[in-house]
């Protein structure tokens, strides 16, 4: 075997971080033993695997292809190396888990908790992000596991629908639509608008829900951050359309109202996601089937109203 384990994690790092000095840094190594190793590894198998662009490395087509497999074996090298360490059928190596903000902020810290519980020497890390972030990510081999909203195609990504959620218009109490007990098309038109970024999930739901309308409403402000468009709405700054799971809490204790809107569904699933060529280790496993639990046990969602006409 011309390679070492060494020689590969040198070349995942620097595919990850397109750079070798921060590669080098990431894996406490001096630059040039970094950059001796990845010059041995090519030179051994004759093939170049970057694209050199200035200090930046980019992967070309056959450091493409090794790149999945050379984390599937790195990954298989470190729960060897567990299966030696630790107690037999308690191993488990790091895991990765990027989440969207509703589901990070919302759902994934009873998922960490139940999984320390199976894994109490397992090391788990949280990433929050929106959803072409987190897919990004999962692609680059950067995180194991997605939880998402938005929809995406994908063909190297597994993409497994999670559990049911819904988007909720809402208003400050004080707000002249408030007492409304349903908006129809004039009000949607005639209201000030404070919603979530494009690449958001909430983004794409609410624009596929109201894409007839879009040209015509007024978008006063896009932020990345559910609790500020809160802030921003419980000011009367407008009205906003976030998931329920980051609405629950305020609802409950009256800062907002809820508006339901004729005719218009916003109903919507979140989704679990895997690179299809990423090795899915044990710690990687039971995460899956700890969201499959949480999945199973997630009520249907209530039926919308029906449409009035405007």
């Amino acid at each position: 075997m011309r390679f070492t384990l060494r020689q590969l994690d040198v070349f995942v790092t620097t595919a990850r971080l397109q750079h070798l000095g921060r590669a080098a840094a990431h894996l406490a190594m001096s630059q040039s033993a970094a950059s001796d190793a990845l010059r041995e590894l090519e030179n051994q198998h004759k093939v170049e695997l970057f694209d050199r662009l200035g200090k930046r490395l980019q992967l070309n087509e056959r450091g493409r292809l090794l790149l999945p497999r050379a984390e599937e074996l790195l990954t298989r090298a470190q729960e060897l190396e567990s299966v030696l360490l630790q107690e037999p059928g308690r191993e488990a190596g790091s895991l990765r888990v990027g989440a969207t903000l509703s589901i990070g902020n919302h759902l994934c810290v009873p998922l960490i908790d139940r999984y320390r519980k199976h894994f109490p020497q397992g090391r788990i890390s949280l990433e929050i992000g929106n959803t072409a972030t987190i897919s990004e990510r999962v692609l680059g081999f950067e995180l194991d596991v997605g939880l998402i909203e938005g929809e995406i195609n994908n063909p190297l990504l597994d993409i497994t629908p999670w559990r049911e959620d819904a988007l909720e218009v809402f208003a400050s109490p004080s707000h002249p639509l408030a007492a409304l007990k349903q908006l129809r098309k004039s009000d949607l038109l005639g209201a000030s608008w404070i919603l979530r970024e494009n690449g958001s999930g909430t983004r794409q739901t609410f624009d596929r829900v109201m894409y007839d309308l879009l040209p015509d409403l007024r978008i006063l402000l896009e932020i990345q951050q559910p609790e500020a468009i809160m802030q921003a709405v419980r000011a009367g700054l407008g009205i906003g359309c976030l998931s329920r799971l980051s609405l629950a809490e305020h609802r409950e204790r009256g800062d907002i109202v809820v508006l339901p809107v004729a005719g218009r569904r916003f109903a919507r699933h979140l989704y679990l996601i895997v690179h299809r060529q990423k090795y899915r280790t044990a710690a990687m496993q039971h995460w899956i089937r700890l969201c499959g639990q949480k999945a199973a046990s997630t009520p249907v969602l209530p039926r919308v109203s029906a449409a009035r006409k405007n």
